[in-house]
């Protein structure tokens, strides 16, 4: 199974925000849109960075009440692991996994955002598939008993 599968069916519209943006308008979107992250993208079209959510609690954290001044810049996640639509599901994991990001944004050849998956997506898709080889392999017993 490849990224695009999950595209396909889930859309290929990504929730983005450009640097300048105000932290108040990141966790608005954020909280409104019920998402995990956004793509910081200074022209809509390439990714610059991506503020998940975790990127919020820790600048909280960090910066108290003064976190709410920021920009979206301030606190984005610089050069984050992207995907192509054309990579497995396999290979997907095995990124999230070892960078520990757990939204990707998905870009084509020209290196322009082609969409966004989150392990959320990864984890529906696996379990479709395990469900579907379940009822394969359940219909294989009943044939041949």
């Amino acid at each position: 199974m490849k990224v695009d599968s999950i595209l396909q069916a889930k859309g290929r519209t990504v929730e983005a925000i450009g640097p300048d943006a105000d932290l108040r308008l990141v966790v608005h979107k954020l909280a409104s849109r019920g998402i995990g992250s956004l793509v910081v993208s200074a022209d809509g079209r390439h990714p610059d960075g991506v503020i998940a959510e975790r990127d919020v609690v820790r600048g909280l954290n960090r910066h108290g009440q003064r976190f709410l001044e920021q920009r979206a810049r301030d606190i984005m996640t610089r050069n984050p692991p992207t995907c192509t639509a054309e990579q497995s599901l396999q290979d997907v994991m095995e990124i999230m996994t070892s960078t520990r990001h757990r939204h990707l944004p998905v870009i084509d050849a020209q290196g322009c955002l082609a969409g966004i998956i989150s392990i959320g997506d990864v984890v529906k898709y696996r379990l479709g598939e395990m469900e579907l080889e379940r009822e394969v392999l359940r219909d294989a017993y009943v044939v041949h008993r």
